[in-house]
C-alpha cells in the first residue's frame, strides 16, 4: 500500500473542517439568532415544537457511534453474518417501546425518565438509577471520542492528544449554546453525512469486489454465512439468542429507558409524532446495521487471502475499515476526508446527546429541589449550561485514561452490560436492593472478564483467516502467522467466559430475582395500591374491576396542562401543574 494514502490531501482537510464549521454554525444560530432558548423547557426539550423525522434521525445518529461504525464491519469480517439477524431484534424492541414504555412516559410528561421511578418506587430507586446513568455516560463518552480520534490520527498523523480536545471543544460549544435544537439539527446533518459515506463504501465496494453474488460466494466458501446458530451455550460469542435477546435487552435500556431518548420523545408536540419517530428510528437502525454488516463481507471478499491483521498491515481490528477505505477507495479525492468526517459525526452526535441529557438528569434529579424557589430563569440557564461544560470536560479527562486501558470496543460493551441490565430491571420491578446487588454482582462479572482478557487468558477465536495470497510475504511468514490467538489452558472460571452480549440480560435478571425475593420477605399487608396511570396500558386488562376507569383521564389532564403551561409561558414542569393528579 502506498504510504501517501495514509495522509490527507488538502481536499480531505476541507471536507473535515467544513463539517466542524457546520456544527458550530448550528449552535451559534440556535443560541443567538434562531428561536431563543430562554427557558429550561426550550433548552432541554426544544419548546415541544420538534418534528418526528429530525428526532428519529437524531436518535439513530446517537446510537450509531464510532464504535458501531468501525466495530460491526470488523465483527462480521471476523465472526460471520450471525449479527445480521439484528433486524429481528429491532422489530421486537420497537413494538415493546410503542406498547410498554412510550405510552407511560409521554402520558406523564416527566422531565426525566428517572422521575417515573420516584413516583412508582420511591426516591432511593430514582437516585440509584440516575447515578448508574451518570456513571455509565461519563465513562462511555470518552470511548466514543477516542475511537474516531484514532482513525483521524491514522490518516493525518496528528496526535490523539490534540484531536480529542478539539472534538470535545466543538461539541461542548454548540451543545452549550444551542441546546436540544442544536443537538437534533446537528445530529440530522451528521447522520446524513455518515449514511452517505456508508452507502458510497457499500456501492463502490460491491462493484470492486465483483458484485453481490461474488461477495456472498467468497464468504460462504470460508464459513462466514450463518444466521440461525441456535446453540443454547451462553459462552458462545455469537448465537441467534445472543443477538436477539442479549442485544435486545441492551437496546431496551438504550432506547426505552435512556433519558436521552425520552427527552427527545417528549420534545414532540403530540403522542402520534412520538410514535412515528420510534418507527422511523427502527427502520433507520435496521438499514444502517445491515449496510454496516455487508461492508464487513465486502472487506472479507477483498482480503480473503491476504488478511491485513495477520500480515501486520494493521495493529488492531478496529483499524480494518479505515485501512480498507484508504486501500480500495483512497484514489477518490475528498473521500478519505468524508469517511473520517462521518466517523467524527457519530462521535459528535453521541457526545452532544449524552452531555445534553446528563445536564437534564443532574439538574432534575439532584439540583432542582435544592435551588431556592425564587431562583431566576437566567440563573437556572447558567447552572444547566455549566453542567454541560463540566461533564464535557470530565469526559475529555477520561480519554487520557482510556488510551492506557486498551481494547476500547470490549470496554464499551462492558460498560453497557454493567449498567443497562440493572437499569432495565429497576424500571421493570423497581427493586432497590435488587438493583444494588445486581450492580455489584454484574460488576464482578464484567471486571473479572476484562481482567482475564487483558491477561490473555480469554481471547475470541475468529473464523479462518489467510495470508496465502499476500505476494509481499515470504513462505516462512505465511506458515507461521495466524490471526487465531493461542489458547491459554489455564482458563478462568466458566462464569467469566459468558458472552458479552448477555451481560445486560444477567444484570436485569439479577434485579428481578433478588428483588422478588426481598419483596416477598418484606411484604406488608397495608402497602398502597399502585396508581393505574403509572402502569403500561398493555396490562390494563389484568387489573381489578375497581381500577378499570377511563384509559385517557390523565391523558386529557396532561394535554390541558400542556396548553396552560404554553399559554401563560411559565417555566413549570407538568408534575407541578398537575400536582396530586399524578402523584396521588
Amino acid at each position: 500500500m502506498d504510504a501517501q494514502l495514509l495522509y490527507f490531501s488538502w481536499v480531505d482537510y476541507l471536507v473535515l473542517v467544513g463539517l466542524l464549521c457546520i456544527s458550530i454554525a448550528v449552535g451559534i444560530y440556535y443560541g443567538c439568532f434562531g428561536t431563543k432558548q430562554n427557558t429550561t423547557e426550550q433548552y432541554l426539550h426544544g419548546g415541544k415544537k420538534m418534528k418526528p423525522i429530525p428526532i428519529a434521525l437524531s436518535l439513530t445518529a446517537s446510537h450509531v457511534s464510532g464504535i458501531t461504525l468501525l466495530g460491526i464491519p470488523a465483527e462480521v469480517y471476523l465472526f460471520g453474518t450471525q449479527y445480521m439477524v439484528f433486524p429481528i431484534t429491532v422489530v421486537w424492541i420497537t413494538i415493546t417501546i410503542l406498547c410498554v414504555f412510550l405510552p407511560v412516559y409521554y402520558k406523564l410528561q416527566l422531565s426525566s425518565s428517572f422521575e417515573y421511578l420516584k413516583m412508582r418506587f420511591g426516591h432511593g430507586t430514582r437516585s440509584l438509577a440516575s447515578c448508574l446513568y451518570i456513571l455509565s455516560t461519563i465513562l462511555y463518552v470518552p470511548i466514543v471520542i477516542y475511537v474516531p480520534a484514532l482513525a483521524l490520527n491514522q490518516v493525518t498523523g496528528i496526535s490523539v492528544h490534540v484531536i480529542s480536545p478539539l472534538i470535545c471543544a466543538v461539541c461542548i460549544f454548540y451543545t452549550t449554546l444551542g441546546g436540544l435544537k442544536a443537538v437534533v439539527i446537528s445530529d440530522t446533518i451528521q447522520f446524513s453525512i455518515t449514511f452517505l459515506t456508508m452507502a458510497t463504501i457499500f456501492v463502490i465496494g460491491t462493484y470492486l469486489s465483483g458484485g453481490f453474488v461474488s461477495i456472498w460466494e467468497k464468504a460462504e466458501s470460508r464459513n462466514r454465512i450463518e444466521f440461525f446458530n441456535m446453540n443454547l451455550d451462553p459462552t458462545v460469542r455469537e448465537t441467534f439468542w445472543a443477538i436477539v435477546i442479549g442485544m435486545g435487552v441492551t437496546f431496551i435500556g438504550n432506547l426505552g429507558i435512556n433519558p436521552s431518548s425520552i427527552q427527545r420523545f417528549l420534545s414532540l408536540p403530540t403522542y402520534r409524532d412520538a410514535q412515528m419517530s420510534v418507527v422511523i428510528f427502527g427502520v433507520g437502525t435496521i438499514i444502517t446495521k445491515l449496510v454496516s454488516s455487508f461492508i464487513g463481507l465486502i472487506m472479507f471478499a477483498r482480503y480473503i487471502d491476504c488478511d491485513p491483521l495477520s500480515n501486520g498491515s494493521i495493529k488492531s481490528i478496529d483499524q480494518l475499515l479505515p485501512f480498507y477505505m484508504l486501500d480500495a477507495l483512497g484514489n477518490l479525492k475528498g473521500f478519505p476526508g468524508l469517511f473520517v468526517a462521518s466517523v467524527l459525526c457519530t462521535a459528535l452526535s453521541t457526545m452532544s446527546t449524552s452531555i445534553n441529557t446528563l445536564a437534564l438528569t443532574i439538574y432534575e434529579d439532584f439540583l432542582k429541589s435544592k435551588l431556592p424557589k425564587n431562583t431566576s430563569q437566567n440563573t437556572i440557564n447558567i447552572v444547566i449550561k455549566s453542567i454541560v461544560v463540566a461533564t464535557g470536560i470530565i469526559g475529555l479527562m477520561f480519554i487520557f485514561l482510556i488510551e492506557k486501558l486498551g481494547g476500547v470496543l470490549q470496554i464499551g460493551l462492558s460498560f453497557h452490560g454493567l449498567t443497562l441490565g440493572p437499569l432495565v430491571g429497576l424500571n421493570v420491578l423497581g427493586a432497590l436492593v435488587g438493583g444494588i446487588c445486581s450492580l455489584v454482582l454484574t460488576g464482578v462479572l464484567v471486571v473479572g472478564a476484562q481482567i482475564y482478557t487483558l491477561q490473555g487468558r480469554m481471547k475470541p477465536v475468529p473464523k479462518s483467516l489467510s495470508t496465502s495470497g499476500c505476494s509481499f510475504l515470504n513462505d516462512t511468514f505465511v506458515r507461521t502467522t495466524t490471526a487465531i490467538p493461542e489458547v491459554d489452558f489455564n482458563t478462568p472460571p466458566g462464569i467469566f467466559t459468558l458472552s458479552h452480549y448477555f451481560y445486560s440480560v444477567v444484570g436485569m435478571m439479577l434485579v428481578i430475582v433478588i428483588g422478588l425475593f426481598v419483596s416477598w420477605l418484606t411484604k406488608s399487608k397495608d402497602e398502597p395500591a399502585v396508581h393505574r396511570e403509572l402502569l403500561s396500558p398493555c396490562i390494563y386488562r389484568f387489573l381489578s374491576k375497581d381500577e378499570k376507569h377511563s384509559d385517557f383521564v390523565l391523558y386529557e389532564t396532561v394535554e390541558k396542562a400542556l396548553i396552560r403551561v404554553q399559554s401563560v409561558k411559565e417555566e413549570k414542569s407538568i408534575t407541578e401543574v398537575l400536582g396530586n393528579d399524578i402523584k396521588s
